[in-house]
């Protein structure tokens, strides 16, 4: 049986990924959306948040795709009309802010998922398993990506609670703290910061344990999501932001690719199991480097 789900926000992410995993999908069916600008073929539409909880009460679910600055009201009104709620990644500009909405979803009764899809990536899996009994001697992430390709003339990546380059970023912060047999904490950042943005555009971050990490997102060309985990059994690297892993250089096969279709399988077992899903490591590791970064200006940025 498949239960109906409103999609909020339809830019770039929710056609690319979103749409394709609900429909392929046998528990969900894509039963409205909500967006000032894009629409789904053949799906009804609002661009009233409200108006659609007024005239969508059968819709259970639904996935919000908006910036992380607005979610929060969105998820809120979700929370407080009986609606089961999946965040996309990062959940919200703040931790309280998320913290807040999974106090409300327990007294509502209705489910939470934040989502962290690259965690879903084929490779992770069998990485955290592997890495389960070994004892980590260093690591790095190189996560560099150019924002002109993946967020053009999205100028609210640089506002604050964009993230900056953080919102790539996180992608990488979620997988480490999903694969690391033990937790690591952060010791130290340089950000850069854009003369005329908010946010950074590049970070270096130190963590416990002989692990760190170089971000930038004004890499051109081919682009780089890597992780390197050192062990005293062997080096472990995952590619391609976790679709690839290899174990010191041999690739292995990971499976299928099913990132956000696993999502969706996700929130179906979460709601039928009652449950709420809200890790925020990744963001904790975010906000310690806005803690502890030493600041550096860089040349302006234009998209």
């Amino acid at each position: 049986m498949t239960t109906p789900i409103c999609l909020v926000g339809i830019g770039k992410i929710a056609v690319d990924q979103h749409v394709p995993a609900i429909n392929a999908s046998p528990d969900w069916i894509l039963a409205a959306t909500v967006s000032r600008s894009g629409t789904v073929d053949g799906v009804p539409a609002f661009d009233d948040f409200e108006r659609m909880l007024a005239a969508r009460a059968d819709i259970p679910v639904v996935s919000l795709c908006l910036p992380p600055v607005p979610r929060f009201d969105y998820a809120a009104k979700a929370i407080a009309a009986g609606q089961h709620v999946m965040l996309e990644k990062p959940p919200g500009a703040t931790l309280a802010e998320v913290q807040t909405l999974h106090a409300m979803a327990q007294a509502a009764g209705v489910t939470l998922f934040a989502t962290w899809h690259s965690r879903m990536a084929k490779g992770v899996a069998p990485a955290k398993a592997w890495l389960a009994d070994k004892t980590i001697t260093g690591g790095h992430i190189n996560w560099k990506e150019d924002v002109r390709r993946w967020h053009p003339g999205q100028d609210w990546v640089f506002a604050p609670g964009g993230m900056g380059v953080f919102d790539p970023g996180s992608n990488a912060l979620s997988i480490m703290t999903e694969i690391m047999p033990l937790p690591v904490h952060l010791t130290g950042a340089t950000l850069q910061f854009p003369s005329n943005r908010d946010t950074p555009i590049a970070a270096q971050l130190q963590w416990t344990g002989n692990f760190t990490g170089d971000f930038d997102w004004r890499q051109e060309g081919p682009q780089s999501w890597d992780i390197r985990v050192e062990t005293t059994a062997g080096t472990l690297t995952l590619h391609d932001g976790g679709a690839r892993l290899l174990i010191d250089g041999v690739e292995q096969d990971a499976g299928p690719d099913r990132e956000y279709p696993a999502l969706y399988d996700r929130m179906a077992e979460l709601i039928k199991t009652g449950a709420s899903d809200v890790d925020l490591a990744p963001m904790i590791h975010v906000a310690d480097a806005m803690t502890l970064g030493k600041r550096i200006t860089v040349d302006p940025f234009e998209f």
